[in-house]
């Protein structure tokens, strides 16, 4: 099977330019089950890692504008689900059904595991840091541009000291990542905090 961030690499020489993450998430979708088998073959996040998503992502069955932006966006539904059944965004006043929102959680915690699987180029990680870094980026975003602005995990100092091996100094760069439009956010303070706990449970 192509390595998936050779694919990416190879998309974006073609494009001449850095891939937008509209880019990515258009990719990932024309790729299909492609994309389900290569997360399969990669690590999944564990029940404990599902379980601290949960506790922050809490369920909503119709959906609301992200009360720390400036703008409203994204509108969110189910479990911090912002994009419908088609990939496209959430209409605000959506109602959906419990099985729905499973369902699209799903989908895009598999999408989520796919890119955190690519970002971390086969170096070591345990399953506590893996959990953690999941639960960051689907929360913050991929990143996978590679345009150098940390807009998400992709471009990140804290991915970049994970793969260095330097594991402390990674596990203290979730505290930066707790602000929405420039202010500080209560839960994401509590949110990264648990993620850094999370990611310092094991050794690799």
């Amino acid at each position: 099977m192509t390595d998936p961030k050779a694919l990416f690499d190879a998309i974006r020489q073609v494009k001449g330019e850095a891939l937008t993450q509209a880019d990515v998430d258009l990719i990932n979708r024309a790729l299909g089950s492609t994309v389900a088998a290569a997360s399969r073959t990669g690590m999944t996040t564990s029940q404990a890692g599902i379980d601290l998503i949960h506790s922050f992502e809490s369920l909503k069955l119709k959906s609301y504008p992200d009360p720390g932006s400036k703008d409203g966006k994204p509108v969110t539904n189910g479990w911090g689900t912002t994009r419908d059944e088609n990939g496209g965004p959430v209409p605000l006043g959506a109602v959906w059904t419990r099985e729905k929102a499973d369902r699209l959680f799903a989908r895009d915690l598999r999408d989520v595991e796919l890119g955190v699987n690519v970002l971390l180029r086969g170096k070591p990680t345990t399953q506590a840091q893996f959990d953690a870094l999941v639960s960051f980026a689907y929360n913050v975003g991929l990143d996978m541009n590679n345009n150098g602005k940390a807009e998400g995990l992709g471009d990140s100092t804290l991915l970049r000291r994970h793969l260095a091996g330097d594991y402390a100094a990674a596990k203290a760069q979730f505290a930066a990542w707790d602000k929405n439009d420039g202010k500080v956010m209560a839960g994401l303070t509590r949110r990264r905090a648990a993620e850094a706990a999370m990611y310092g449970g094991a050794k690799a």
